[in-house]
Order: structure tokens, then C-alpha cells, then sequence
């Protein structure tokens, strides 16, 4: 979701200026600084949005997955890729080599119901480290890649993507088909973060059918699943007072799909908006105040108290949901810690979907 994280710049606190480092959010809530805000109704164009775009201050690529191995059991997937500038760029003008300001890092996870693993890595731009090509797609940070096969059609380069990642005690190589359309998350891509007008362009891949493999202390096993992908990019989406959120995907058994997020606000209202994709295909924005979120349960994570069992309720859509996870301590012990982890649905619908919650310091 915003994708995202309480965030995520400040995983690359070691990299960035104390300056920036300061800011909560890695400068999510700051002043634009001489960067491009998003505008209403924006008019994207593909594949050249799938790529970076140098003149906003932030943004990534990033790729969740409910799996069920060969061997019966559960397991989930995360890969997400940040590119965050220290100054702005005028598109096609980006500077080469050190002098770039662009700062690259990521993130991986797999998640069963005894473990959950997770791992970064970091990297400059401008140097071949890391980056973001659109014709044919391609992705990578070190050696983790996502990133359109040969032979694939470029009509829209996220229809088939493939993904790996390694670390010392986990990995995966994931190929993922894409089943319907990209779906435009608030305002035709425009999405609002607070009634005080932050916001970013995010879209979204909810449609991926995945097949694969995970590499786990024990051995390979062989996968199959759903997955999701956002893209978002802003300079400035958050609220100053906002201090996390909560972020569900869910792919539900009759064939919809749910997004909806809460944005904690110290200053006043959580922020609460959604997107619903019906069994037909059919998309539609849900504003903010329709849907209800409530925590259940909470467990003890890392020293903190999470807040991992959830109802999820909207009158208007017929919806009323438990989410419970498969593993309660799927803690991302990384730079800035965060939870997230793949999630079961029961209730009204049943389901699978994944779990993203930031700030809970």
C-alpha cells in the first residue's frame, strides 16, 4: 500500500543525510522540496509508468504472494524494490554515475507458520547497481530481479513477470501470470491520503496466478498461489500526524479482491479507503468511512504489542470478515521494523491475502 512501509527510506537510514534520516518517514510527510506532487486525474502511460520517475521523491515496486507448497503446508512471499532521491531529477536528465541522487534498496521475506525470514540490501544509482528499465521491464537491486521473460508480449509489461530473490537462509525463483487487468487505486490512479489532500499514483496487479519454487533451510519446495502487485510513487503522500498503517490485499474464494488501508492519525480521524474488484472483473473506488476495521487480538511481536487478528466490515458491499495470520510473529526485523505476513479470511468470505503494519514503534 502505499505501499509503503513506516517507511521505508528510513530502512535506508545508513545511506541517506541526517536530515533526512530525522523525518519519521523517510520524508514521507515533509515538503516537496522542489519535487513533482501528484495532480488529479493522471494519465498514465504504459510501460513508461511501470519505470522510475526521478522528479518525485519516492516510490517502489512491490510484490506480495499466499502460497501452498507441493508439501501441503502454507507460506507467503514479499519483494519490494524503493528508489528514494535526495534531490530532484527533470526526467531525461539524470545524472550517471556517483553524481546520481538516487538511493536504491529492498526487501524480501518468506513466511511459513514456524518462521518468518527477511532480509534488505542496499545500492546506489547511477552506477548499475540497481534500477528500473521498461522495454523489456526489468528490475534489480544486487542480484534480486523482477522482470519480464523472453518472448513475453510487451503489450503490458506486468502481465508475466518473474521474481527471485536470495539470502543466506531463504530464497525463491517465482514466475507470475497475470489473470485481469490493472487495477487504479482511488481516483483513477490518484489516491488520496488524507482529507488535508497528500496522495500518490498507485495502481495495482492483483490478478497473478503463481508457480514457482522456495528455497528453505529444509529444501526446495514447489509452490503454486495468488499474488499482488503495487506501484506507487509521490513526494509527499503522508500527513504529518499520520503515524502508520494498517494494509490489506485479499483475494477472496468467489474471485473478488479487497484493498483497503487504515492511516493511523494522532491529529484527528483515521484515514480509511478501499478498492473492490467483484467476482465479474468490475472495479470501484470505496472512499473513506465505508469500510470499518477493527483489531481482535493482539500478540506480543519483538517487544511490541501488534495488533495481528482483524474484522473487516462494509455494509454497503455485504462484507464482514475475520483475517487471522498464518504466522504471528512476522516481524521484519530490518533498518525500521515493520509486520507483514500472509493472512487466512473467513466470515461473510473466505480468503487468503497479506498483512502490512507500520509504526507500531
Amino acid at each position: 500500500m502505499i505501499a509503503r512501509r513506516r517507511v521505508l527510506g528510513l530502512m535506508a537510514a545508513a545511506t541517506l543525510p541526517g536530515a533526512l534520516r530525522a523525518q519519521g518517514f523517510a520524508g514521507l510527510a515533509a515538503d516537496a522540496d522542489g519535487f513533482t506532487l501528484p495532480q488529479p486525474d493522471p494519465d498514465f502511460v504504459f510501460p513508461r509508468d511501470h519505470g522510475p520517475h526521478p522528479d518525485f521523491r519516492i516510490e517502489w515496486w512491490y510484490v506480495t504472494a499466499n502460497l501452498r507448497g507441493a508439501d501441503g503446508a502454507d507460506y507467503g512471499i514479499q519483494w519490494t524494490l524503493f528508489r528514494t532521491a535526495l534531490r530532484p531529477e527533470p526526467p531525461g536528465a539524470e545524472a550517471a554515475g556517483w553524481a546520481s541522487p538516487q538511493v536504491w534498496f529492498a526487501h524480501a521475506a518468506l513466511t511459513t507458520a514456524a518462521r518468518h525470514f527477511a532480509a534488505q540490501t542496499f545500492a546506489r544509482g547511477g552506477i548499475g547497481q540497481a534500477g528500473v528499465t521498461t522495454a523489456p521491464f526489468d528490475a534489480w537491486i544486487n542480484d534480486w530481479r523482477m522482470h519480464t521473460p523472453p518472448g513475453a508480449d510487451m503489450a503490458d509489461a506486468f502481465d508475466r513477470l518473474d521474481v527471485t530473490a536470495r539470502a543466506p537462509d531463504f530464497g525463491y525463483a517465482l514466475e507470475m501470470r497475470a489473470e485481469g487487468p490493472l487495477l487504479f487505486q482511488g481516483q483513477g490512479g490518484y489516491s488520496v491520503k488524507s482529507p488535508r489532500g497528500q496522495a500518490s499514483y498507485y495502481y495495482s496487479q492483483p490478478h497473478y496466478r503463481v508457480t514457482g519454487r522456495l528455497d528453505l533451510p529444509g529444501g526446495p519446495v514447489e509452490v503454486t498461489g495468488r499474488g499482488w502487485l503495487d506501484r506507487e510513487w509521490s513526494s509527499q503522500p503522508l500527513a504529518e500526524s499520520q503515524t502508520g498503517w494498517d494494509w490489506f490485499s485479499l483475494h477472496l474464494s468467489d474471485g473478488a479482491k479487497l484493498m483497503v488501508y487504515r492511516l493511523r492519525d494522532s491529529a484527528g480521524p483515521d484515514y480509511v479507503p478501499g478498492a473492490w474488484v467483484a467476482p465479474d472483473g468490475s472495479a470501484r473506488y470505496i472512499p473513506d468511512g465505508a469500510l470499518m476495521l477493527e483489531p481482535l487480538d493482539h500478540a506480543t511481536v519483538a517487544g511490541r504489542r501488534i495488533p495481528v487478528d482483524w474484522r473487516i466490515t462494509w455494509d454497503a458491499g455485504g462484507l464482514d470478515i475475520v483475517t487471522r495470520p498464518l504466522n504471528r510473529q512476522s516481524w521484519m526485523g530490518l533498518n525500521v521494523p515493520y509486520w507483514e505476513g500472509p493472512i487466512f479470511v473467513s466470515g461473510s468470505h473466505d480468503g487468503i491475502g497479506y498483512l502490512e503494519m507500520t509504526g507500531y514503534a
